[in-house]
């Protein structure tokens, strides 16, 4: 029997103290076979994953003894909610610790975007000196529009308005007199609304069939030719081809994107476009966000398993129940 499946890349010092407690079958390679998966799940009583490993319904009834899955991050569109709670398996995630380093990776995207950082960072390292290529936008007294009024879209919205930016916020499941919404002075409008009126854009909605494809061509066509779009939430938010042909015909100025759909993703024309930042999903890969991160599932992990209830349980029950 295994305590604790490992079935992607997640170490560090929370981890090695899991080990001294517990059995710890460490496979950072695991998420890419799926069958191997199912076998390895079978015997194992916890299932800690990043947002690689698809945890389905098939891998969930295949772990007969799994009595938690330890998700090391914040979104759970990899995990089928719906056959954990009908099996008695506690999802525990760390819903606030890797936060900050999304807002601020994306507030670092929409100032390279707007100043052509890593244009003129290209062509200055290959030797040019072209100061007149390279004329920026100030964020100063433009719009942002949030998509996913959220923790992380209030703390994107927090950092603009210190930029001086206007702020426009949709998001159906939140109402007008939201408080985190009334301290940014933010505009609750609806989508249409937010796209046509914002300068750039910033998408900050959980991956759901709800939310795939809610950026398609209709809505790009909506936008500003001098607006840029902005993604660290998921990929399948965008139809990546509508995204393409918009960029080409200049019915926006540019995009960066630090998700895709699938990851990693195929050869794009998005690789060779000027006017887009592509990274490859680090919004949360900073020292602090991971050592948050790591400590958070950790202990959920230890308390689970020592019978004990989970402190961030995204279930509707927190402590480990008898599956027979």
């Amino acid at each position: 029997m295994i305590d604790i499946l490992i079935s992607e890349n997640i170490s560090g010092a929370f981890v090695d103290a899991l080990s001294t407690r517990f059995q710890v079958s460490r496979q950072p390679k695991l998420w890419e076979d799926q069958a191997a998966l199912l076998k390895a799940v079978e015997t194992a009583r916890v299932l800690l994953v990043r947002n690689n490993t698809q945890v389905t319904s098939e891998v969930l009834r295949a772990g007969k003894n799994l009595i938690a899955v330890g998700r090391a991050g914040v979104g759970l569109d990899n995990i089928d909610m719906e056959s954990a709670s009908e099996l008695g398996i506690v999802v525990t995630f760390t819903p606030d610790q890797n936060s900050i380093s999304a807002a601020e990776l994306t507030m670092g995207l929409m100032l390279a975007l707007t100043r052509g950082i890593p244009r003129a960072t290209a062509d200055t390292s290959a030797g040019g000196w072209n100061r007149q290529q390279f004329v920026g936008t100030e964020l100063y007294g433009k719009t942002l529009g949030i998509i996913g009024a959220g923790k992380i879209g209030f703390l994107v919205g927090a950092r603009a308005r210190a930029f001086g930016m206007n702020i426009l916020a949709y998001d159906p499941f939140v109402s007008a007199d939201n408080v985190m919404l009334t301290e940014l002075r933010a505009e609750l409008v609806e989508l249409d609304d937010l796209l046509s009126r914002s300068d750039v854009v910033s998408c900050h909605v959980p991956g759901s069939p709800k939310t795939d494809g809610l950026i398609n061509r209709e809505r790009l066509s909506k936008m500003k030719p001098t607006a840029y779009f902005v993604n660290t939430a998921r990929g399948q938010v965008v139809v990546e081809e509508d995204l393409i042909d918009a960029l080409k015909a200049g019915k926006i100025a540019g995009a960066a994107l630090d998700v895709r759909a699938p990851e990693p993703p195929k050869d794009s024309p998005l690789n060779r476009m000027p006017n887009v930042i592509l990274t490859p999903h680090i919004a949360a890969f900073t020292k602090e966000a991971q050592n948050r991160v790591t400590r958070a599932v950790c202990g959920d992990i230890a308390r689970l398993l020592d019978g004990k209830p989970a402190t961030n349980a995204a279930t509707r029950f927190r402590a480990p129940r008898n599956r027979a």
